[in-house]
């Protein structure tokens, strides 16, 4: 599977989002800083999300954007197919006609591959990348064994 840029910014932005999801609205620039994104581009991403229907928003000074889900239910499958459209599982060689016979037998192959990739996106939400950037980020207690 291939991800675009628009994509990856979604997730990423999404997944500010949700880590931030009980402070309310959260600036458009605040995402765009943290997270390396373009301002304008971030913006166009968060209008497709908003469109889709995870995203709210409100304009002005105390304006910004907010889930308009919990994490938990929005799953990454989500968000990628709300920016990406159907996505393509996976990129591989041609397995048609002209490839030989084993090419055509590779195909039930990558079917299995592709079911596995949307398998792994669609029961990973937003809530599970948030526990798990946590975790990174918090420190460790080294025990000591005597």
């Amino acid at each position: 599977m291939r991800i675009s840029a628009k994509g990856d910014y979604a997730i990423r932005a999404m997944l500010d989002l949700a880590l931030r999801h009980d402070q309310g609205l959260i600036p458009i620039q605040d995402v765009a800083q943290r997270q390396g994104i373009p301002q304008r581009y971030l913006e166009q991403v968060l209008l497709l999300l908003k469109r889709a229907g995870f995203l709210a928003s409100r304009r002005g000074s105390a304006g910004g954007y907010r889930l308009s889900r919990s994490p938990e239910a929005i799953s990454v499958g989500d968000v990628l197919r709300a920016v990406e459209g159907d996505l393509v599982p996976l990129e591989t060689p041609r397995t048609g006609p002209g490839n030989g016979e084993v090419g055509g037998d590779l195909a039930e192959l990558w079917r299995e591959v592709a079911g596995a990739v949307a398998a792994v996106i669609d029961r990973t939400t937003l809530a599970v990348l948030a526990e798990r950037a946590r975790a990174r980020r918090s420190p460790t207690r080294a025990v000591y064994h005597i």
